[in-house]
Formats: C-alpha cells, sequence, structure tokens
C-alpha cells in the first residue's frame, strides 16, 4: 500500500547476510588483485538501449530529464562499466563492483549484484579467472556445492548464418532455442529455407550435459574448424576447473545469448540445493565494438539476493546481555570488551532473556561496580 509494486523492505538476516556475502565477496577480489569500481545509479537511456546492448527500455525505471532525454536506474552493471572504462588504457585491467540494478521484469524490482571484469586479457584467460575466482568465493562463503554450465555464443549464431531469417523469425526462433522447443526450432528454421541447418538446430536443443557431449560433437564436426575450435576451448576449460577442483561441469551447445554483445563463451553457477542460478557471465568483446575500441573482454555477476538466502554464518557469536543504568553505563561500555567477538547488548532490563546466551547486571555497591551473573 504504501510502496511501489516491487520494491520491498528487508530487515534482520536478510540485511545482513547480504552485507556477510558483500564483505567476503570484497576480501575475496581484493586478494586476488581486482580494482573496486563503481558507476552512478542514474544513466540515459541510450547507453542500454543502442544495438549493441538492445535491452527494452519498457523493462527500465526511466523518466524525462529537464532537457527531455530519456534517464533510466542502471539496469545492467558490465554496460555501464564499459562506458566508465572505453577510454582507458590499453594495459590488462581487473575490476569489481557491488550494488544495485532495476528492472521491472525482475521479482522485486531492485537486484544485488556482485561482480568482476576483466579487460584486454588473452582468450580464455578472462574466462577461466572469472570461474576460479567464482569458485573462491563460493567455497568462501560455504556454497562450495554448485553446478557450472558452460555454452558458446557462436555455435548457434554459425549455424544459424545458414538460414534466410527475418527479424521476426529470428527472434522466434531464438527464444524456441532458449526454451529448448525442439520441434518449434525445426519448424521455424525449415520454413526459413535450410533443412540441415533445421535438423543440426534442433539436434543442438538436446546437446545438454556432461564433457562427454564435447566428444560427441568432435566426431560430428571433425570437418568444420571453427566449431572445432570452440570445443577445444571449451574442453580446455572444463578441464582446467575439474584440475582446480571446482564444482561439476556441465554443457549446454544449444545455448542462445541474452544480449547481443556476447561472443564466446558463456557460463552459469547453480546452486545444487535449490537450482537457482546464483552467477553468470561470458566473453563480450563486442560491447566495447559502440565506442570504436577492439577490447578483450570477459566477467561474470553475482546475484547476491541468491546468495544471501543461502548463507548462514559458520559459526553463531555469543549474545550478551549487560543489564545496566545511568549510574552504570560508562563501566557497561567498558566491560564489553571483555565479551571478545560477541554480540553485546547493553539494556535497563532483560526482559527477553530467553534470547541471549549471558546476562550479567551491573551493580554499584558501595562505590564499587559489580558484575552479577542472572
Amino acid at each position: 500500500m504504501f510502496l511501489p509494486a516491487g520494491s520491498r523492505d528487508e530487515m534482520g538476516s536478510a540485511v545482513s547476510n547480504r552485507f556477510s556475502v558483500m564483505e567476503t565477496f570484497r576480501k575475496v577480489v581484493t586478494l586476488r588483485g581486482y580494482e573496486m569500481i563503481s558507476t552512478p545509479v542514474v544513466e540515459y537511456a541510450s547507453t542500454f538501449t543502442n544495438e549493441y546492448v538492445n535491452m527494452k527500455l519498457q523493462n527500465m525505471l526511466k523518466w524525462f530529464n529537464s532537457e527531455g532525454e530519456i534517464e533510466v536506474l542502471r539496469p545492467d552493471w558490465t554496460t555501464a562499466i564499459a562506458r566508465a572504462l572505453s577510454s582507458q588504457e590499453a594495459t590488462p585491467q581487473k575490476w569489481a563492483y557491488q550494488g544495485s540494478v532495476f528492472k521491472t521484469d525482475h521479482p522485486g524490482v531492485e537486484c544485488n549484484q556482485a561482480g568482476i571484469e576483466i579487460l584486454h586479457m588473452p582468450l580464455l584467460i578472462g574466462e577461466i579467472e572469472s570461474l576460479l575466482m567464482a569458485h573462491s568465493f563460493l567455497n568462501e562463503i560455504g556454497m562450495g556445492d554448485y553446478v557450472i554450465e558452460l555454452g558458446h555464443a557462436d555455435i548457434y549464431e554459425s549455424i544459424v548464418s545458414k538460414l534466410q531469417l527475418g527479424k521476426d523469425d529470428g527472434e522466434k526462433l531464438r527464444q524456441a532455442m532458449h526454451d529448448k522447443k525442439k520441434d518449434e526450432v525445426y519448424h521455424i528454421a525449415l520454413h526459413n529455407g535450410g533443412k540441415e541447418a533445421a535438423g543440426e538446430l534442433a539436434a543442438l536443443v538436446d546437446a545438454y550435459g556432461d564433457i562427454g557431449i564435447i566428444d560427441e560433437y568432435e566426431k560430428r564436426w571433425k570437418d568444420r574448424g571453427h566449431l572445432l575450435q570452440i570445443l577445444e576451448q571449451m574442453k580446455k576449460t572444463a578441464h582446467i576447473l575439474k584440475e582446480s577442483g571446482s564444482g561439476d561441469i556441465l554443457v549446454d551447445l544449444g545455448r542462445v545469448k541474452n544480449l547481443p554483445y556476447y561472443s564466446g563463451m558463456m557460463y552459469r553457477g547453480f546452486l545444487k540445493k535449490t537450482g537457482d542460478v546464483c552467477f553468470s557471465g561470458g566473453r563480450y568483446d563486442k560491447l566495447y565494438d559502440r565506442y570504436g575500441r577492439n577490447v578483450s573482454a570477459a566477467g561474470l555477476a553475482f546475484d547476491l539476493d541468491i546468495l544471501a538466502e543461502q548463507y548462514e554464518e559458520e559459526s553463531a557469536r555469543q549474545r550478551v546481555c549487560i543489564i545496566a543504568n545511568a549510574d552504570t553505563i560508562v563501566y557497561a561500555e567498558k566491560l564489553r570488551k571483555s565479551f571478545e567477538n560477541c554480540i553485546v547488548d547493553v539494556q535497563l532490563e532483560a526482559t527477553d532473556a530467553e534470547n541471549y546466551d549471558k546476562v550479567v547486571e551491573i551493580q554499584l555497591i558501595d562505590g564499587k561496580y559489580e558484575v552479577l551473573e542472572k
């Protein structure tokens, strides 16, 4: 009644868990050599609606400014950071960020994210570092039981390039492929003039599973050099992740990109406990084309709300209540130091003593402070 649709208040553990996750994220990225970056929460809509990004304006929180320009609340970190870094020197860079994005098609409108952007590094180095960083972070917050899914934007794009697709059919085919609707994929592709491509795309819908799928398709595509290179990249990445002790690896050779700037490998992380997507990312060199730059770029973003929901403190802190009054409050503050690493609450009386592990009362007797355990 008192908040716009999709907005929400948060209290207690929902907030403290998210901040704990964010603190751990910053610790991990700092130790891995990342610098922090932040962009304004208010941006021009054109930063996100241009042909290189192609986000839908209707899904953004927007308004007209005094000059008649459309402004929006930041719907995407990667695009905003690309704008901020577009004039930077072309040297290897590792950036990390934390903050909100806003989308009207997302439950809750505001989504809390943390992520990394890796620029000007060779092919696969950025992807592998992204996934190894994710492994370190998820283990650090006690969520090492996850699955990594690997895909590649160029597989679908390479096969579809054989078809004569109009804009509408192209979008319908992409959506059908995304939704794994095998019959619809075949019908649209066949209608647009390619029986061979139609059969190949329909088969890709089922090209999902363990890394043995790659071996199967290496045989199918033995005469197609470009696709073989892609499979080799995916296999090498999977091997490095397994050798590093990362989560289980799945591949989806039929995965399609949800934004046009993805230009290579794409990846997602799923928590085994819930099946939720806890991170996603990939290679997106094409994003910098808008600024006339040839930039190698890869990264990923974590869904902090998903991670905060599943986060549990490794060891709960002891809760202590000190009962004091105006005459003993100063001594109570000094007494806090004796309860190291505990949650210490000073009250006039312990009306909810059952919520504490320990309750003590300070009394001033004959000019001396005495601490009595209740």
